[in-house]
């Protein structure tokens, strides 16, 4: 074992042995999935049976449910006709999602003062959502909750960043107390300003959603040297792949996996030197057929380098 390898291993040991382990809300009957298991991100809103049956028939044994659509509609009838078919699909949905209430501005104009927990506008109101989040997730069995943070200043001091501390720190105790994690997904921040929250949150049941290419279309980091400084905390990933951004007005442009510049057998390498055994979500941020097609080829491309990194 490497020196570099060495100390990984050993702060992720040293973490895991800070953390109380959170109850188990999952189904003892739902299938077990195989350590970095492939899965797909959908939302289901508006036809939930149809998206989730394409994911088994894709050949996925789970899903990440992004449910901004559910927003003010997080009943037990939405959450029993999500969950009858995802147990018809013997489908293990990993983690749910939220990043509304609009309004949302996915660039570097708009974006800071609309996105995630810190433009204290919209605060409350996201709180509120990722709380109904929560609750819906009990109900489904998901242990974990996710969303996009936001641009949270790299300096402490910032009046914005003590308010986002609080904020991702209420949302956290909540998840809490379903027995859930709160992850915070890369990208508008850098991942030593992620780290920070982290200590400064300070609750046990707090991680990270890595998801590979936001790093590199908001400019922050490199993805395999951003798994050194958070691979301890990565609870959930995004497979996505993109290339930097060079209009400074805009993001980076999101593409087909094996085309952008994430290198994936080097991040998951780094994730599972690090013991990270939970699933590997596919993100295509396009649509109809044409998303079909090029989640197909994804899962070849990623499959391949999985069965490198694990045998």
């Amino acid at each position: 074992m490497d020196r570099r390898t060495f100390l990984r291993t050993a702060a992720a040991a040293a973490l895991a042995s800070r953390l109380h382990p959170l109850p188990s809300l999952a189904d003892p009957e739902r299938p077990k999935l195989k350590p970095m298991a492939l899965g797909l991100l959908i939302s289901p809103y508006g036809a939930p049976e149809g998206a989730i049956k394409r994911v088994r028939d894709m050949g996925f044994s789970n899903c990440f449910l992004s449910l901004d659509g559910y927003i003010g509609k997080f009943t037990p009838d939405a959450a029993t006709q999500i969950g009858e078919v995802l147990a018809k699909c013997d489908l293990v949905a990993t983690t749910v999602e939220v990043v509304g209430p609009e309004p949302l501005e996915w660039n570097f104009i708009q974006g800071p003062s609309t996105i995630g927990l810190v433009p204290p506008r919209t605060r409350a109101a996201r709180i509120d959502a990722l709380k109904q989040v929560s609750d819906f997730a009990k109900l489904l069995g998901v242990s974990q909750v996710q969303t996009h943070c936001g641009f949270i200043p790299e300096n402490p001091t910032d009046v914005l960043y003590s308010g986002s501390v609080e904020a991702i720190r209420t949302v956290a105790r909540h998840c809490q107390g379903n027995g859930q994690y709160f992850l915070m997904e890369t990208g508008q921040e850098t991942p030593t300003t992620m780290s920070r929250v982290i200590r400064d949150v300070n609750m046990s049941n707090l991680g990270v959603g890595l998801d590979t290419a936001n790093l590199i279309l908001y400019g922050k980091a490199n993805p395999v040297d951003a798994v050194d400084i958070l691979g301890p905390h990565v609870r959930s990933v995004h497979a996505k792949d993109g290339k930097w951004p060079t209009d400074p007005s805009k993001l980076g442009e999101e593409v087909l996996i094996g085309q952008g510049l994430v290198d994936f057998k080097k991040v998951f390498t780094k994730l599972h030197e690090f013991g990270y055994t939970g699933p590997i979500t596919i993100e295509r941020e396009t649509s109809g057929q044409q998303q079909i097609e090029d989640v197909k080829n994804e899962k070849l491309y990623l499959q391949q380098i999985l069965n490198e990194v694990l045998s």
